[in-house]
């Protein structure tokens, strides 16, 4: 295998699902497992998904790899998607987001059952029916026996910092539950929180939440861990693959942004852009080996980058080198260098960097 693993702890993630429950209470849990389960690749193991009777995904070939693993149970599609996937939603029996007025008249054209949940525009201008359309929208259903509605949900676009926004759009999609359960006797499932919304709103309305990224140990929002106690389920990981010396004035990397003032003991790790290592931290990001924090120098390659080892005693080819361990260097601390979020440090590591899942202490 590649000295360059993303190790994912499925033992913090099931603590995390866990808390997550002791804190919704009697609420249903359907956990959010788009873009490879946030980049953990924990959407590959059937054994920790079946724990749920219900999960999310964003695109229909998300979906269908699920079913293809051996999932049979309930998988909502969340993305409103296109006319030319009804054939694999109706083939592989998934549960689709709908909003939009094309894809429910083709809909009503198909002589096929397919379940559905009603997307609410309540503010975030993404996706979903203004209520002011639902009640017409709701007239094109009723008399299609083919089409299932089990859902109704929303989406908070600020439900980390702006209380006074959130309740406006809790209250809208309030008004939009009743005037489809005026039409509609048995709604399975009502659910507007992800994870910012389920930790700082108890939505009396809604029987289901959507955690993200808590799931996988990371905060959605500043001292999110002063509500919940979560577990960082990731570490990225490399090992040095080439160790030199440089005198003063010796430059590293592509452009000659970094030349050295001394001399200085360099490594070379295999690990770079393509891998999802990003490029801005090019001379201001760090690693740390055996224990110690060493800086990124240069700028970052495609598939390796350069770290400044001068003052790390005894390291040599084959030291571990962590990208963030939780504890000296955390994944937010990355995302911050890079002027972005968790979401999108985590997510975006690349398939070419192995997943390595720890479980009871020990690898698979």
């Amino acid at each position: 295998m590649r000295g360059t693993v993303l190790e994912v702890n499925i033992d913090n993630f099931n603590k995390n699902i866990e808390n997550i429950k002791k804190y919704v209470g009697n609420k249903m849990i359907m956990p959010v497992l788009k873009a490879n389960a946030y980049g953990t690749h924990i959407n590959k193991r059937i054994k920790t998904l079946n724990q749920f009777d219900i999960i999310a995904v964003a695109i229909v070939n998300e979906a269908i790899e699920f079913r293809k693993l051996g999932y049979n149970k309930e998988i909502l599609l969340l993305n409103q998607p296109y006319i030319s996937e009804i054939d694999d939603i109706i083939k592989y029996n998934i549960t689709i987001g709908l909003s939009e007025e094309g894809f429910l008249n083709k809909l009503n054209d198909i002589n096929n059952k397919v379940k559905v949940h009603l997307e609410i525009e309540t503010g975030m201008n993404r996706t979903g029916i203004k209520l002011e359309k639902i009640q017409s929208f709701l007239n094109k259903i009723k008399n299609n026996k083919n089409i299932i509605i089990e859902g109704i949900y929303t989406h908070l676009s600020s439900a980390d910092y702006d209380v006074e926004y959130t309740k406006k759009q809790l209250d809208t999609f309030k008004k939009a539950v009743q005037i489809i359960k005026k039409e509609i006797n048995s709604i399975k499932y009502i659910h507007s929180s992800a994870s910012n919304g389920l930790i700082n709103f108890n939505n009396d309305v809604s029987n289901l939440v959507r955690p993200g990224i808590i799931m996988y140990g990371y905060e959605s929002f500043d001292k999110l861990k002063d509500k919940i106690h979560i577990y960082p389920t990731c570490k990225l990981k490399t090992k040095i693959s080439f160790l030199k010396e440089i005198d003063e004035g010796e430059s590293v990397s592509y452009s000659r942004k970094f030349i050295s003032k001394s001399k200085m003991k360099i490594a070379t790790i295999p690990l770079g852009y393509a891998d999802g290592l990003r490029r801005e931290l090019s001379n201001k990001g760090e690693v740390i080996v055996n224990g110690k924090i060493a800086k990124i120098i240069g700028n970052v390659c495609m598939d390796s980058c350069m770290i400044d080892v001068t003052h790390i005693d005894n390291v040599k080819v084959g030291d571990d080198v962590y990208i963030w361990d939780n504890n000296n260097i955390t994944l937010e601390d990355v995302a911050l260098k890079c002027n972005t979020i968790n979401y999108e440090i985590l997510s975006t590591i690349s398939y070419r960097v192995p997943r390595v899942f720890i479980e009871n202490k020990t690898n698979e």
